[in-house]
């Protein structure tokens, strides 16, 4: 496992150096010191895929087809043209126009993968090619391929809380822990359809999602459709690369207009096969009546306080209705002719939502409508900037009969690995054993005799 908070220290000293050693603002370096880290990491995975590539064809005997950039994606990958591979990059010769050439790269990438149109930094040339040269082979680190899902996001949040503090805490916590983000995707299980996420911040629901779908044999390439709303364009830029660097495409909405509270931005009630978000807890100065206007009410109106404002609670409690809203009935029929087994939503919820006295109601409703499905404690230290304790919230409106009057809650407060002091996770194994008690109470008994024998394979192994 990477050291994180080592190479973090790295590449923001080498990120300083350059902000040291040139004539540019915080604001104005950025988006080019992030555009550098997802110039690496795509890098990282187009090389392992590549190889995977040549490996398999090696294998075979007779004619083959070319090689097409449909290869990289459905292997979870970009393709990056030749000129804009980071060891290219990195291997100009002395003297050479990098900054030039790393504009260049911008071009060929945005190109080759539409979805990045108008998305990509440049300006690289005003950098001076002795200082670029020298944070490109600093970025040339090779733990930023062991660390795993979103490694982008969480370098990101990084930086932005150094870049622009302002930014980062006026719309908290965009960054989602990988052991949560997979939790929340193991207990949805997503195999084809649409995906919103309302709050998508890096994207990295997304990206889980698309692993998840291929881990278990799906093609999200052809099955999956992303749809995310996040207010703050530095992060939608983010998610639109992140995205790409796992070869993928969505459709990411950025603004006043993508403010969830206030808009259905992909006119989506109603609609969606799944829904997974970390939306930012407990919001004020939420105006009620917009609110109410925006629709997405399908558990009861949010109440207003003198100043026409929902309180912190009623905005956690916003968000509940939005995506248990979101959700397709069972029988609902797409536009491709597809027919909804019920949608299913899982985020990350603060813990005082729980109990909150004031919308008691409305969890009366959720209980009574049979779509509450699961309910997840989790324990301190989980999240990269914030040491409270959460819950993971589960609806499922293709719930059947017999499960439809339960509800499983399980107290994980205590169930941890500590990466240090200050730091939890679950680990792959604790991930699979949470997972195990859901399956149980779904009666997928088959599921679990699966892990069972994984456990008798592991246990050989370590005798």
């Amino acid at each position: 496992m990477a050291d994180i908070k080592k190479l973090e220290t790295d590449l923001w000293e080498a990120a300083d150096n350059l902000r040291a050693n040139s004539k540019l603002t915080s604001q104005q370096y950025c988006l080019p010191v992030l555009g550098l880290i997802f110039l690496r990491y795509a890098w990282g995975r187009f090389s392992r895929v590549d190889a995977q590539i040549h490996k398999e064809r090696a294998q075979h005997t007779g004619r083959l087809a070319p090689i097409e950039s449909s290869d990289y994606t459905q292997r979870g990958a970009m393709f990056i043209p030749e000129k804009a591979r980071y060891n290219y990059l990195v291997e100009l010769p002395e003297g050479a126009e990098i900054g030039r050439a790393v504009n260049d790269a911008m071009d060929l990438l945005e190109k080759e993968t539409p979805s990045l149109l108008g998305i990509l930094p440049r300006g690289y040339d005003e950098l001076g090619d002795d200082l670029l040269g020298e944070v490109l082979r600093v970025f040339n680190n090779p733990e930023l391929d062991a660390e795993g899902d979103d490694i982008i996001g969480r370098i990101y949040e990084y930086f932005l809380g150094k870049f622009a503090p302002a930014v980062a805490s006026d719309d908290g916590v965009f960054f989602t822990p990988k052991s949560l983000v997979r939790m929340i995707m193991n207990v949805l299980e997503p195999e084809a359809g649409t995906m919103l996420d309302p709050a998508c911040g890096s994207g990295g629901m997304f990206v889980s999602a698309s692993d998840y779908v291929r881990d278990n044999g799906g093609n999200p390439t052809n099955t999956m459709m992303y749809y995310g709303q996040e207010k703050v364009e530095y992060n939608a830029k983010l998610c639109l690369m992140n995205m790409a660097v796992h070869g993928m495409e969505g459709h990411i909405k950025s603004g006043d207009d993508a403010n969830s509270f206030y808009h259905d931005a992909f006119t989506l009630d109603g609609s969606c096969d799944y829904v997974a978000a970390n939306p930012p807890f407990n919001v004020d100065k939420v105006k009620a009546e917009a609110a109410i206007n925006a629709g997405r009410m399908s558990l009861g109106v949010a109440k207003a306080n003198a100043k026409g404002e929902v309180s912190t609670s009623g905005a956690n409690y916003l968000w509940i209705n939005y995506f248990y809203s979101y959700l397709a009935e069972p029988g609902y029929m797409h536009a491709d002719g597809r027919v909804s087994k019920g949608g299913r939503a899982g985020f990350v919820m603060a813990s005082s939502a729980t109990d909150s006295n004031s919308e008691k109601q409305m969890r009366r409703m959720l209980v009574e409508s049979g779509h509450a499905d699961v309910v997840l404690y989790v324990g301190n230290n989980f999240f990269y900037t914030k040491s409270l304790p959460c819950t993971l919230w589960f609806f499922d409106k293709g719930k059947p009969q017999e499960l439809q009057d339960k509800t499983l809650f399980i107290d994980a407060q205590r169930y941890r690995t500590a990466l240090d002091t200050t730091h939890n996770e679950w680990s792959t194994w604790q991930l699979k054993n949470l997972s195990a008690i859901v399956w149980l109470y779904r009666g997928e008994a088959e599921k679990y005799a699966d892990l069972l024998g994984e456990y008798r394979t592991e246990a050989r192994k370590l005798a």
